[in-house]
């Protein structure tokens, strides 16, 4: 079957798509809005969607030099450093939302769509990231614009919340099944609520971002500091785990979302045209040199599925990758094992995930933090340079 899939495209990425999975982009800059690139992934290889985040945004403005003439002329005008920072984003959000229009209009709005992210210092608190959303999508304009929430706790009833208002959200930093379980129904609860209220929601439209590969990190470090302390046989059980948790969860993920989006609950939104809430695998990266470079892309096709990638994750599956259109639903029993052996290994996946969701939100919390001081430190040499 896949290698059906080059023989008649030439492009995996595009035998994603008749699998039923969309390709996003987890990437943005100016050189990729300005140079036709953007333009030619869209083209010639499907690309359907594109997500951002506070680090990828500290990497596009603060190490590189694209932004400092627009900078220098912010400042010139008094700009604050806050101000220039939404300025640049919403020039690169609209720009890519443009690029990506098509796509939305051509799908009905099921796919096209520009994720940008609430700050990271608004994670736990639920009236703030109410209000970032609402000003996020009154500031870039486009119906093709999702913003990202946080699977924390104090997310979950601005999930809801913004749903019922009839807003796309991406759901971001989903990491456990039960907070999983938790987005599903908060999505589904924001829904009824807009119907009860008399409101449309065949025009809403969002995606549950799991997060992947940084599972496997988490995990194979704690079975190679078991097995370094075991009898030769036991580690060699424990190392046979390695690399198989991040897959298994999201296996099972995917098993959640099909048994929650086939109830009639949800059919009776579907009869007014509500739309899945689509799971989409963030952290898609091999972070292992060990492992191959496409192990969670590969292992994670399935439909009604979005894939958002990093670059080199991107070029490397329309050089080289496999598409097998029910991968995700493979090996369930399997995934299952895997993960009753972690935990008698004495590995526990309800403490790894929940470590990193504190972990993810405060690495986003510190790109944040740097990105603003990297372009009030640009602000102020502009203003020096004037002097």
């Amino acid at each position: 079957m896949a290698g059906g899939g080059r023989e008649r495209d030439g492009n995996p990425l595009r035998m994603l798509r008749e699998a039923g999975q969309s390709v996003w982009l987890d990437f943005i800059d100016r050189p990729l809005l300005r140079s036709g690139d953007l333009a030619r992934l869209i083209r010639e290889d499907g690309l359907s969607g594109m997500t951002s985040n506070p680090t990828i945004f500290e990497r596009a403005i603060a190490l590189s030099a694209d932004y400092d003439a627009e900078i220098a002329a912010m400042t010139a005008r008094g700009r604050s450093t806050g101000e220039i920072y939404e300025a640049l984003v919403v020039a690169d959000i609209q720009a890519a939302a443009d690029a990506l229009r098509p796509v939305y209009d051509e799908t009905g709005g099921g796919d096209g769509y520009v994720s940008v992210e609430v700050s990271p210092l608004l994670a736990h608190d639920t009236p703030g990231t109410i209000q970032e959303v609402r000003r996020w999508s009154s500031l870039i304009g486009r119906p093709n614009l999702m913003v990202k929430i946080p699977a924390t706790a104090e997310g979950i009833p601005a999930i809801e919340e913004m749903l019922a208002e009839g807003r796309n959200i991406n759901i971001t930093l989903i990491f456990s099944l039960e907070m999983y379980r938790r987005v599903i129904e908060a999505h589904q609860r924001g829904l009824e609520r807009r119907v009860a209220a008399g409101g449309r929601v065949d025009e809403t439209a969002s995606v549950a971002s799991f997060f992947v590969s940084r599972i496997d990190t988490e995990a194979d470090q704690r079975l190679e500091a078991r097995a370094k302390g075991a009898e030769p046989a036991d580690a060699e059980r424990l190392r046979t785990l390695f690399g198989t948790t991040a897959i298994a969860n999201a296996k099972l993920a995917y098993q959640t979302f099909r048994d929650a989006f086939g109830t009639p609950r949800f059919g009776a939104l579907a009869a007014r045209g509500a739309r899945v809430q689509r799971p989409l695998w963030a952290s898609t990266s091999t972070k292992n040199p060990a492992y191959p470079d496409l192990l969670y892309a590969e292992a994670l096709v399935g439909p009604d599925t979005v894939d958002t990638m990093p670059p080199a994750t991107l070029a490397a599956f329309r050089d080289h990758g496999r598409v097998s259109p029910r991968a995700v639903m493979d090996g369930l029993d399997e995934a299952r094992d895997q993960l009753r052996r972690l935990e008698a290994a004495g590995v526990s996946l309800e403490e790894i995930t929940s470590q990193l969701l504190d972990k993810g939100v405060r690495a986003f919390a510190d790109s944040f933090t740097q990105l603003l001081a990297s372009i009030e430190k640009k602000r102020a040499g502009a203003q020096a340079a004037r002097r």
